[in-house]
């Protein structure tokens, strides 16, 4: 075995498109073997399992809807059961949303929680079941939670949330030498991203989101999902190894 996560058993939840998808590849790159966990793309992670298998490392796609904590559970056993352990839990599942407030329903404030949020605690909390000393794990937020978007404070608070939970985590956690991080990604080049955008764009502008994207964003592009992956390989790799409890703004300088 060759690459930094050489070794590393790495359950990667949301993993069957876009920034998860991207980051089991990268992270079977750089050597560790990879479950993906998925919701409802079943035959694209089952083709990224095969690809990644192709490589040489041991790979396998679980179906489980992260938003009932019994299947969270039992996803991360299948996928301790399946790489002969765990050592690295990527939390990346989550779901959009716009509403405005007065139209907000209490499903859909449950819902969002439940998948963006609640979802990515009990990930840790069964994670860590089978992690020895020197586990890794990274929680998913969102540059939403960092700027005001229109009609936006449902999703921003729910992800805003996950960034409290690996501050909080960080000290609990520490002593058994497990890093607990969050990624905020800004806008990136996604499945999500191709529908959500033009929401992002206040209706009073007079401008489309390609245009909002230019005008708000230091380098003035998108992220690619391979770039939001190789942050995700520094924070569960070696060099990331003094850091923890901290959330990483990977977007672009969005101002």
């Amino acid at each position: 075995m060759s690459g930094r996560l050489a070794g590393r058993k790495a359950l990667v939840t949301g993993g069957s498109r876009g920034i998860g998808a991207a980051t089991a590849r990268r992270l079977a790159a750089d050597g560790a073997d990879v479950v993906i966990g998925f919701r409802s793309s079943g035959d694209a992670a089952e083709a990224l399992a095969a690809e990644i298998s192709a490589t040489g490392r041991r790979a396998a796609a679980i179906k489980a809807d992260v938003g009932d904590p019994v299947q969270i559970r039992r996803m991360t056993d299948r996928a301790a059961d399946a790489l002969g352990g765990l050592d690295t839990l990527v939390s990346n599942a989550g779901i959009e949303h716009f509403g405005s407030l007065d139209a907000v329903t209490p499903d859909e404030f449950d819902e969002v929680f439940a998948v963006n949020t609640r979802a990515q605690f009990f990930a840790v909390q069964n994670a860590v079941r089978h992690m020895d000393d020197g586990g890794r794990i990274v929680l998913t937020s969102s540059g939403s939670a960092h700027k005001a978007v229109f009609h936006h404070a449902l999703y921003a608070s729910s992800k805003a949330a996950v960034e409290s939970i690996a501050l909080n985590l960080g000290p609990e956690l520490g002593s058994r030498g497990i890093t607990v991080n969050a990624v905020a990604p800004g806008g990136t080049v996604t499945d999500m991203s191709a529908h959500a955008g033009a929401h992002y764009v206040h209706p009073d502008l007079d401008a489309d989101f390609n245009t909002l994207i230019r005008t708000t964003s230091s380098l003035g592009r998108m992220a690619q999902p391979e770039e939001i992956a190789a942050v995700v390989a520094f924070l569960v790799s070696d060099d990331a190894s003094f850091i923890t409890g901290r959330t990483i703004q990977a977007d672009g300088g969005w101002f």
